[in-house]
């Protein structure tokens, strides 16, 4: 590829590939390899790619004799959307499998970045509002705690809808739904005579849950595990400014606590390994994940799925927690699990296997803990010692959650590779390993997978 022209182009298409998997929630080392994909099979060798934050860049030298062509894009917005990630994702591969050449491939970018969603915004409202009822399930809430999560989460998502398209900071989006989330807690426990006061910490942890959802911790984590550490201590800064705009705005909605006579209480819920404990946890952690999911646009193939994953996920954590380990490794469990699962169903389903890793570990995110710090942290005295050992504790399960997946994630995927080699070679009838073979796939038309 030695015109010009052609490797401006090339250049061009591969950073707005980059930069829609970079705001939608995709890893720099995913963005990078994906990047680096598109740019050798359309005949750049070995250019040179930076991804950080805020922006991606591109260069490119043919020869030592020939100047070197150098692009740069900026990362304006960011909001995860997994049904733009999904058609970006089959895109690469129609082009790696050349089904599409550059210039379809760079019209279908144009049409992803301009087109919208069949999905009404309505309806992702509403599921945002199931999403915090299946959190509330989960933590043993009763009908009403479950109606006031619900109707705390529609609040929330309205108001901060309202806030963003006037281009506030996401700092104050966050401080205004914290607010949300507590004030309305308090209020219902005033209103409502026969809510107990430690249905209190259920409402607001339900709906802080919501809040975390959005934020890159998952992101940020992997980053720092595969070595983008720039990316990621960006990350980790616009995630921990989010938490604490929660922490502050969920400490302004508390406060109106005395002025309505509202008792303050710490609660710890917890689970036995009942039927009915069990069932409901199952089933609060599937409605969660799975509304997570449907809020965030992913295709809708995958959501029966996601629940199916987050489910079992959960059931797999209780068990492990069960035997006296501690959260981290229970967690830590789950997520591998995830991990593993996600990348054989995520072919299955035609989606990249981030779709259903981040919305299955939502309803094990630590929102119960920083609940219990930020409001140990507030009260001061001898009590910040343990609201600091909660925060820690939150960061753990946080770290937990995201080194899991990536180490199922490694496991998973030579374990598949594995598998087709041996079904390419073997037939008939087979007692262990792959029960049928399959005629090998042209590349780009089997399962999803992430381009190398």
């Amino acid at each position: 590829m030695a015109e010009t022209r052609e490797v401006n182009l090339t250049l061009d298409l591969c950073l707005r590939v980059g930069e829609l998997l970079l705001a939608n929630g995709a890893g720099a080392a995913d963005v990078t390899a994906t990047m680096q994909s598109i740019a050798r099979h359309l005949g750049l060798r070995n250019p040179d790619i930076d991804v950080t934050f805020t922006s991606l860049s591109m260069s490119y030298q043919p020869s030592p004799e020939e100047p070197p062509l150098a692009l740069m894009r900026q990362v304006w917005s960011r909001e995860i959307d997994y049904e733009d990630l999904t058609r970006v994702d089959h895109l690469v591969r129609d082009l790696l499998s050349d089904r599409i050449g550059l210039t379809e491939a760079r019209a279908t970018v144009a049409r992803i970045r301009s087109s919208g969603h069949h999905t009404r915004r309505w309806a992702v409202t509403l599921s945002w509002g199931v999403m915090s009822s299946g959190t509330a399930l989960m933590l043993g809430g009763t009908g009403t705690v479950l109606a006031v999560s619900f109707l705390a989460a529609v609040l929330i998502d309205r108001t901060q809808l309202l806030m963003s398209r006037r281009r506030l900071p996401a700092f104050y989006l966050q401080v205004v739904g914290g607010l949300i989330a507590g004030g309305l807690a308090v209020v219902a426990l005033a209103a409502l005579p026969w809510l107990e006061p430690r249905t209190l910490s259920l409402m607001v942890t339900a709906n802080i849950i919501m809040l975390l959802s959005g934020i890159g911790f998952m992101g940020a984590l992997q980053d720092a595990l595969t070595g983008f550490y720039v990316t990621s201590a960006a990350r980790l800064i616009e995630a921990l400014l989010a938490t604490v705009g929660i922490i502050t705005g969920v400490s302004g909605g508390l406060a109106l606590a005395p002025l309505l006579d509202v008792e303050l209480v710490r609660l710890q819920p917890g689970f036995s390994l009942t039927p009915e404990g069990v069932s409901a946890l199952v089933l609060g952690a599937g409605l969660c994940a799975s509304g997570f999911a449907f809020a965030t646009y992913a295709p809708r193939r995958a959501v029966a799925a996601i629940f199916l994953v987050a489910g079992v996920a959960m059931l797999v954590n209780q068990a492990v927690a069960a035997t006296d380990l501690g959260r981290t490794w229970s967690v830590g469990t789950a997520a591998f699990l995830i991990g593993l699962v996600a990348y054989q169903v995520a072919g299955r389903v035609r989606v990249p296997p981030l779709v259903l890793v981040v919305p299955a570990i939502v309803p094990m995110l630590p929102g119960l803990s920083i609940y219990r710090g930020l409001s140990l942290l507030a009260e001061g005295g001898d009590t910040t010692s343990r609201g600091l050992l909660a925060m820690i504790t939150a960061a753990s399960v946080a770290i937990a959650l995201a080194s899991g997946v990536i180490l199922g994630e490694y496991v998973a995927q030579p374990l598949k590779r594995e598998a087709r080699r041996l079904e390419s070679r073997l037939a008939g009838p087979r007692l262990v390993g792959p029960l049928r073979a399959r005629a090998v796939r042209p590349a780009g038309r089997g399962p999803a997978r992430r381009a190398r």
